[in-house]
């Protein structure tokens, strides 16, 4: 699997208008080149052909990335949401890349963690704090 050249091939179809009609005419022909051993994976193909914006999305595909190919295909920013959380639902947590999900529980539990002590009873987060190593 290769989640950078699943990114590749969509940031070209989102600045090509020539990839863009290749894609339209036939979806698969237009991934030819990219579906070597090394680049895409046959689940990869899958759901770009599908298009599974889920399953792309819990692969790491950037947002930014993945909204434009969502509009391509006409799906409604809402829709494109409950996609993302459909797909994280259905196939887990995003595997890799920016958006992967780490189990990061907020500021209080970090510091907790760290042994850092907050100011005054009703610190919260984003409001400064006190301790070592801060």
């Amino acid at each position: 699997m290769s989640l950078y050249a699943v990114q590749k091939f969509l940031y070209q179809l989102n600045r090509s208008p020539e990839l863009q009609e290749r894609y339209r005419d036939d979806r698969h022909g237009s991934l030819a080149g990219y579906e070597s051993s090394d680049d895409l994976a046959d689940d990869e193909v899958a759901a770009l052909v599908g298009p599974d914006v889920g399953y792309l999305f819990h692969l790491g595909v950037n947002g930014q990335i993945l909204m434009h190919f969502a509009a391509f295909h006409g799906i409604e920013w809402s829709d494109y949401l409950q996609r993302m959380r459909d797909g994280i639902a259905e196939h887990g947590p995003v595997r890799e890349g920016v958006y992967a999900m780490t189990g990061y529980e907020g500021v209080a539990a970090h510091d907790a963690a760290l042994g850092h002590r907050t100011t005054g009873a009703g610190a919260s987060e984003g409001e400064p704090r006190t301790g070592e190593g801060v």
